[in-house]
């Protein structure tokens, strides 16, 4: 058999060029194979393939990118051993994206491939493979968007613009007809007509935080759009439906493509609008390398192939305030506003010493009283269970678990204290300063407070939504429903009163972005409240308080990234941090620092986790956006000249020791939010 690669066409000789599927990130790399004749048929860009690695002696998986014609190597290239499967799962925008943000975050490109493509279902693919060629898809009619500027939109869509919309507090019927339909807040039909409007020119991708919000989101699309346009993407799917949706984008229909954060990187090669809701949310944020948010992978897709995006929520993100100012992204406001009642109670608890002490104000009681005789009144609070926090009676120390030090808490009156780190009961727990054995609990969590205003409210259904206890839609009937912050069901027409508590235990968190979070948390809880139901803002004052009861969030976000810019905190400029054993860590920051604009913090050692060894050091490093990429190129080529200087083995009985590690993770603002 010849060693030549294989010929096209035109006669000229090409290679496969391969993405290894590897953590390793020396092989973050396109390696060159020979395509045996045999295969020449079937090699083509984006299917999965089997290749040898001769470093290993072993078989590797992978994904063919390219193909391309000879280039300077006189050796022998290896043989392409299989091609896995016909159907063509990377497509060039998805890999254009991926090699993009993983290059911005100084990441390996196959953990974003491994993000953007499930496992391989044979089954899910050989039907695929044997459907039938779709009919012509169904004219979609396009929706007005309601309250805002329908034409201008139209203009940044056709554009391919990027525009931030406040969206409307308030929540609206889907109607089938003459019947009843399911409730979902204002936003989720402002992005289904959004949708409607963008299909013509292109598929559409709508990314939002979690299921509970796709729920929503999805109720809007099937009243708007035939079940057939909408797929639905998610990474919490199981792995032969999300194969399914996946392999369903690879068509030219354009389709509504839904899910959260991964959706971004849905194939779609005609793509005509990204659209992303409340991208504040942490579960925006990707918790695996190279850690992209959704955001930031959007913006990057966006530019590579002019589609618009689109940025919805109650309360902007500090670094969507950011992009506007710097007039990358137009401000939207709605044409028809609407003011919620937001009272805040601060000056009443300030001046009246009982009402300091009360977890619920008398005016909060009112409201929630008069409210009860209407429909369903919602309590939000700031922790889950019956007692966040245990202490000892005796010295009143918290309660710490013997085996993680992690803090005892309670799930209701009943249960045994437990670690809400390690989860491990405590059963004959003893203080460790004063040897006591009694416990007493430290503040309210949902089980508590559905316990006292149950006694306060007898005869009330009392119902509790958060994360163990999963609720989504309530009826329109009395009922007093506490929730923990981002677990709120929608109610039927709206709450008749909202109550907001613990608003100070929420700020008193220490992190970057906490006075941020809790202006999201009240006002995405605000917008479940029915035209015109008060809601009731307990122990908050301040500009917090004067941006809710005035409704201007935009504003605050202005005023909170102005003090971030004085600090130089992010978002004004971008940050990444770089952990590993101190002279990894060393060597790291000197080769950055000399980088111009750049500051490097540190290193400091790193606290140790629980259970786990000490985590080293790590330093800060700050940098404008324009020098972006040469950090990132230099902390990349740092990471890969570590993780390639290996030690040898020194005998077959002695293992070898295992190589000291470097983690770079750009865009980080945990050093910012220890709590």
């Amino acid at each position: 058999m010849s060693d030549l690669p294989a010929l096209d066409g035109s006669g000229r000789q090409t290679v496969a060029r391969v993405l290894i599927d590897s953590p390793l990130p020396q092989l973050d790399r396109l390696f060159d194979y020979r395509i045996p004749p045999a295969l020449v048929a079937e090699a083509v860009p984006g299917v999965r393939v089997r290749v040898p690695l001769r470093s290993a002696g072993r078989i590797a998986d992978g994904l063919l990118v390219e193909l391309a014609e000879v280039g300077d190597y006189s050796g022998t290239l290896s043989d392409l051993d299989a091609v896995v499967s016909p159907a063509r799962v990377l497509t060039p925008e998805v890999w254009a994206l991926a090699r993009k943000v993983a290059d911005r975050a100084a990441g390996s490109v196959s953990d974003v491939v491994r993000l953007a493509i499930p496992k391989r279902q044979v089954r899910v693919e050989k039907a695929w493979l044997a459907r039938e060629a779709p009919s012509a898809p169904v004219p979609i009619v396009p929706r007005e968007l309601d309250a805002y500027d329908t034409a201008r939109f139209d203009t940044v869509v056709a554009a391919g613009g990027r525009v931030a919309m406040d969206a409307l507090p308030l929540v609206r019927e889907i109607r089938s007809g003459d019947q009843p339909g399911a409730w979902v807040g204002h936003w989720a039909t402002t992005l289904a007509a959004a949708a409607t409007r963008a299909l013509e020119a292109g598929s559409v991708i709508l990314a939002v935080p979690d299921y509970r919000d796709q729920d929503q989101l999805i109720a809007a699309l099937r009243a708007v759009l035939p079940a057939e346009r909408i797929v639905h993407l998610d990474a919490k799917q199981a792995n032969p439906d999300r194969y399914r949706a996946l392999l369903d984008c690879l068509g030219e229909t354009p389709l509504v493509i839904v899910g959260n954060r991964s959706v971004v990187y849905a194939p779609a090669a005609r793509l005509s609008l990204i659209a992303i809701w409340d991208d504040g949310d942490p579960l925006h944020s990707e918790p695996l390398s190279p850690y992209i948010h959704t955001r930031d992978a959007a913006l990057v897709r966006q530019e590579q192939q002019g589609a618009a995006l689109l940025f919805l929520g109650h309360a902007r993100s500090t670094d969507v305030e950011r992009l506007v100012e710097i007039g990358w992204v137009e401000s939207m406001s709605p044409i028809r506003s609407y003011l919620p009642k937001v009272i805040p109670t601060a000056q009443q608890q300030s001046q009246d010493r009982l009402a300091a002490q009360a977890r619920i104000p008398s005016s909060a009681w009112r409201e929630a009283r008069a409210a009860l005789e209407r429909g369903p009144v919602l309590v939000q609070v700031a922790r889950p269970g019956y007692a966040p926090r245990l202490a000892c009676a005796n010295c009143t120390q918290s309660a710490r678990c013997e085996f993680c030090e992690g803090p005892l808490g309670l799930k209701s009156s009943r249960s045994v204290p437990g670690c809400q780190w390690c989860g491990r009961l405590a059963t004959n727990w003893t203080c460790s300063n004063c040897e006591g054995t009694t416990l007493r609990n430290i503040g309210q969590g949902a089980g508590r407070t559905a316990e006292d205003l149950g006694r306060a409210f007898p005869g009330v259904r009392v119902l509790i939504a958060d994360g163990e206890r999963p609720i989504l839609h309530v009826g329109a009937e009395p009922a007093l429903v506490i929730a923990t912050r981002g677990a709120e069901p929608i109610a039927a027409g709206g709450y008749r009163a909202v109550l907001l508590l613990d608003g100070e235990r929420m700020l008193a968190r220490e992190s970057l972005r906490v006075a941020e979070d809790c202006l999201r948390w009240w006002s995405n809880a605000i917008a479940l409240a029915a035209p015109g139901a008060p809601t009731v803002l307990v122990g908050v004052g301040g500009a917090l308080a004067s941006a809710l009861t005035t409704w201007r969030l935009a504003a605050y976000a202005r005023s909170e990234l102005d003090d971030r810019r004085r600090l130089r905190f992010p978002p004004a400029v971008r940050v990444a941090t770089i952990t590993g054993d101190p002279a990894a860590v060393q060597r790291a920051s000197e080769i950055v620092s000399e980088l111009e604009r750049v500051d490097v913090l540190g290193p400091v050692e790193v606290q140790p986790t629980p259970g786990k060894e000490s985590g080293g050091e790590r330093a800060i490093v700050r940098f404008d956006y324009a020098e972006g990429a040469a950090v990132a190129s230099a902390l990349r080529a740092e990471v890969i000249r570590n993780a390639t200087s290996r030690r040898k083995r020194v005998t077959a009985a002695a293992p070898r020791p295992v190589p000291p590690t470097l983690k770079v993770r750009f865009d980080d603002t945990e050093p910012f939010d220890q709590q």
